[in-house]
């Protein structure tokens, strides 16, 4: 890890998006935070003032008590311009949708129930078979790209897609467009991702994606299948259908973090691993240690690199004075390199162990899709590293410039197979 000085005066830099396309930067300026100020009272340019919460242990008690700490009114840190489009949507929520991610309990309880029991280990157990037939098949892109790819464009991004695309009921034809859209919503600040043309403006992917719901919605009524896209579209509360905002939103987090996460994990644990050649010749010689580099790889990128919440009541957190309507910053990006934690963080180990990284959140909200993303990871690196014989980078990787779901967005590679 190298970048320059910190001072409280950089501190501010966490909430802009381009910060996290520059890794030692934020790194720095977090490893100062954990130090100097592990809760640091932030007011950046534009955005609403928060406690920053830098530190494991805290993200963690914050996490535990979520009735006192609660996502509205926002879940997720944006423009004070950005929040006020939201409140025009939703009629005075600085959440543009209302799905797990920005609901508390009792909804976060009921609407959670609907589709948890599809992700269970037991559940998923049925799908290995076909996690193991698509990994093969974009594997195979690989040998279709002879020796050169964008690993992100030609084969993170889709893998993962594909899955969730077809646990949700989404027909491969419309996968691209999922795709572009989920890049608008989570990269609406990078100049890759963002909707060309246009003002920094997600409102109007969340409209497509509300559009593209709505006719899934009224297909799924009247021919139900076996998929989540009938499970959400059938779904009831109190005898009443959910409610169409409510619906849509539950289908926004499926389709985005469903599979922009994952994507992100394993294309930064490629990079890890190419950058950490010890830690590759390690894992082709033992397999066996699939398991934990995955979990490395997730904390290692850690995708979400943040969630708001809310004090309902005052507080005091290392010493400092919480009060009732104060906004607190999840650091989840770094919790997970916390040097009280985890031994030598800025060190790439495949056999991680124990890893108690808060990448899939921690407490009520723990990511609800943590077992298939980990089962997507293992099954995707174990047919890669058995069928590539070399791999090395082929130019300069790229992040995307985002402060809540970020990832690489280019990853140049050149590969022999075998």
């Amino acid at each position: 890890m190298t970048a320059g000085p910190v001072t409280p005066a950089d501190y501010p830099e966490i909430a802009y998006p381009r910060t996290y396309a520059d890794q030692a930067r934020l790194d720095a300026i977090f490893a100062a935070m954990r130090r100097d100020a592990p809760l640091a009272w932030v007011e950046p340019q534009g955005y609403p003032p928060f406690w920053a919460v830098t530190r494991h242990a805290d993200v963690i008690e914050i996490e535990r008590q979520h009735h006192r700490y609660v996502n509205e009114p926002r879940a997720v840190l944006q423009t004070h311009v950005a929040e006020d489009r939201a409140r025009q949507l939703t009629g005075g929520s600085a959440n543009p949708v209302r799905s797990l991610v920005q609901m508390d309990d009792p909804d976060h309880r009921v609407y959670r129930a609907f589709t948890q029991s599809r992700f269970l280990k037991s559940s998923l157990r049925a799908l290995e078979p076909e996690l193991k037939r698509l990994a093969g098949e974009f594997v195979d892109r690989l040998a279709e790209h002879r020796n050169a790819c964008d690993f992100v464009r030609d084969v993170a991004a889709w893998y993962p897609l594909r899955v969730i695309m077809s646990l949700l009921g989404v027909p491969r034809a419309d996968e691209a467009l999922m795709l572009k859209l989920t890049q608008e919503l989570f990269g609406p600040e990078d100049p890759d991702m963002r909707r060309q043309g246009t003002d920094v403006d997600l409102m109007q992917a969340l409209f497509d994606f509300q559009n593209y719901f709505n006719a899934l919605t009224e297909d799924r009524r009247r021919a139900p299948r076996d998929d989540l896209a009938t499970v959400i579209a059938n779904a009831e509360t109190g005898g009443q259908p959910i409610p169409e905002f409510e619906r849509n939103s539950y289908y926004v987090i499926v389709a985005t973090a469903g599979h922009d996460t994952t994507s992100s994990s394993i294309a930064g644990g490629l990079l890890a691993l190419l950058q950490h050649p010890e830690e590759m010749a390690r894992v082709r010689a033992d397999p066996g240690l699939l398991t934990k580099a995955a979990d490395e790889m997730i904390r290692w990128t850690t995708p979400v690199k943040h969630f708001l919440r809310t004090a309902t009541e005052h507080d005091v957190i290392r010493g400092q004075p919480v009060r009732a309507g104060d906004c607190l910053m999840l650091c989840y990006a770094s919790a997970n390199r916390d040097e009280d934690v985890f031994a030598d963080p800025f060190r790439f180990r495949v056999d991680r162990d124990p890893n108690p990284h808060l990448a899939f959140g921690f407490g009520a909200h723990l990511c609800l899709g943590k077992v298939l993303a980990k089962m997507e990871i293992e099954t995707l690196f174990a047919e890669l590293l058995s069928r590539v014989e070399a791999i090395e980078l082929d130019g300069t990787p790229a992040l995307v410039s985002s402060n809540f779901v970020s990832g690489l967005k280019t990853l140049p590679i050149r590969y022999r197979m075998r």
